[in-house]
């Protein structure tokens, strides 16, 4: 991964749209938008508007390798997005100078492949010598951006009618060909459009927004893999990488109609932002911030011994038993301050949301802990009686309560889902891991996010840097709540692995 806070080079490599709303022009915007430099080698020239394409002109794959080479032998790339590529000659030619740059494993920029291989209209856009050659070249990328056509081609299937159906072939993708995949909604149905980095294991990372209603959509699938893999450039891991890139991608399709750009299916608003003197988008979206702040306290919680073994089915039920004991008093409690946060909320919008999930908190979780539970609910621990006292801490300051009560929806909702990706029917706690990775959670975590970041945008300086430090120690009382258990307790009998690590406490 390369060093943060400098500006860094990044290659797109792909066909030209004169109309400006996607390929390399839309790359160009979009490395701008999220702070690299953009560089850029044409693949193919097209005639095309808001309408359609109406020519495409492929130059020598010859004349692509040259534009590489001058490129390469004089400066560095930390990061390279692959388009539009129309022909097995010129696909075969750049796989052979990726795998001469990326020789030296030390300074191989990381690439991502957004797939070109099927029309608006579902007609395949690569003959069968083409598409053999783009498999090839997936040795030599890092991730995949198919839309889900484009997925189930490659998938060899059927195109995905549901977002599971996605992530199933997203992820046979990823261990075939040992790379990441990510997964788009964007073709699906629903309100809610999810979008996951998806490996060999399952879900890395899922992020899900509202679907936005505008025909103004051109070139999102360019623009949203040219942002990844410059924010994975700058400095991120590729979760946060999508994280950061679909904010980003969020605001543009939502000031799309601001622009006039066409009589069809118009651009994204790349540059918004930047026309408004805002800077990129990793730096301008105060949670994306807070979540790369706690990436240390969430390697914490995935080194755990209790979230490894609970992801193989290995926990002794014992230590399930022990912590569901725990969750069950903490929800209970957790459900009352999700109460308060909705009587001091100031819209109805948020006293619903609130309302809604303190009754849900009650009536699925809780019922669900009850049914697996041997024994009555025990005592609170120190761990989850120093996690409640901190929630009341805030109980009469609504900011500081939503912030604080953010992360018992996100790093579950993120640890979730990638616990359940790793499930089967026969996975001895696969009704918990399903309760934390259904699209209701999802949709209430995307719903907590952008609720606590209008709360955020309300918020004077003074307020924020209370809801930072009010969200920072809810995510180590979260380390600290999945730890206690005695299977990462020191010199823990069954199996190996780390021992809890140790926290200290913000003051909330």
């Amino acid at each position: 991964m390369s060093t943060p806070n400098t500006v860094k080079n990044i290659l797109s490599i792909a066909g030209s749209d004169p109309s400006g709303g996607a390929g390399i022009q839309a790359d160009l915007k979009s490395i701008a938008a999220a702070g690299g430099y953009g560089m850029a080698a044409i693949s193919a020239l097209t005639a095309q508007n808001t309408r359609g394409v109406s020519a495409v002109h492929v130059p020598p794959a010859g004349f692509l390798l040259a534009q590489l080479r001058a490129i390469s032998e004089d400066i560095s790339i930390d990061a390279i997005k692959i388009g539009m590529l129309a022909n097995a000659r010129v696909i075969d030619e750049l796989g052979g100078w990726l795998a001469g740059i990326r020789a030296d494993g030390s300074a191989a920029p990381a690439v991502v492949l957004d797939p070109v291989m099927v029309a608006t209209s579902g007609d395949s856009l690569l003959d069968a010598d083409a598409e053999a050659a783009l498999r090839r070249l997936l040795a030599h990328v890092d991730v995949l951006t198919p839309n889900i056509p484009e997925l189930a081609v490659l998938a060899r299937g059927p195109v995905a009618t549901d977002w599971e159906q996605a992530v199933a072939q997203a992820r046979g993708l990823a261990a075939e060909y040992r790379l990441l995949v990510l997964a788009k909604g964007g073709h699906q149905e629903g309100d809610t459009c999810r979008d996951a980095i998806i490996g060999p294991d399952g879900v890395l990372c899922e992020v899900a927004s509202a679907r936005l209603a505008t025909a103004n959509t051109h070139g999102t699938g360019c623009s949203l893999s040219s942002a990844l893999a410059t924010f994975y450039a700058r400095g991120s891991d590729w979760g946060s990488a999508l994280r950061h890139a679909k904010a980003w991608l969020f605001d543009a399709i939502s000031r799309a109609d601001e622009l006039a750009v066409g009589s069809g299916h118009g651009p994204v608003n790349h540059l918004a932002g930047l026309w408004d003197g805002v800077p990129p988008a990793q730096a301008q979206d105060p949670l994306a911030r807070w979540w790369e702040e706690i990436s240390g306290i969430r390697a914490g919680i995935d080194e755990l011994a209790f979230i490894r073994r609970l992801k193989d089915g290995t926990l002794e039920t014992a230590d399930f038993e022990d912590y569901l004991g725990q969750d069950a008093l903490y929800l209970r409690a957790y459900a009352r301050v999700m109460s308060r946060a909705s009587e001091l909320a100031p819209t109805t919008g948020e006293q619903r949301f609130w309302a809604t999930s303190a009754a849900g908190c009650l009536e699925e979780e809780l019922a669900l802990h009850r049914g697996r539970l041997a024994e009555e609910v025990p005592e609170p621990s120190d761990a989850t009686t120093a996690y409640l006292n901190h929630l009341l801490s805030g109980a009469n300051d609504y900011p500081v309560l939503a912030a604080a009560l953010l992360p018992c929806f996100w790093i579950y909702q993120d640890v979730g889902s990638r616990l359940a990706a790793s499930g089967h029917p026969a996975h001895p706690y696969a009704d918990w891991l399903a309760a934390y990775s259904s699209a209701q959670f999802d949709e209430a975590t995307a719903r907590a996010i952008e609720l606590v970041r209008s709360v955020h945008a309300r918020a004077d300086g003074a307020t924020r840097e209370r809801m930072w430090r009010a969200f920072e120690a809810s995510s180590v009382h979260e380390l600290a709540f999945f730890a206690q258990t005695s299977a990462d307790a020191p010199g823990a009998a069954h199996g190996a692995g780390p021992a809890a690590p140790a926290v200290a406490l913000p003051v909330g």
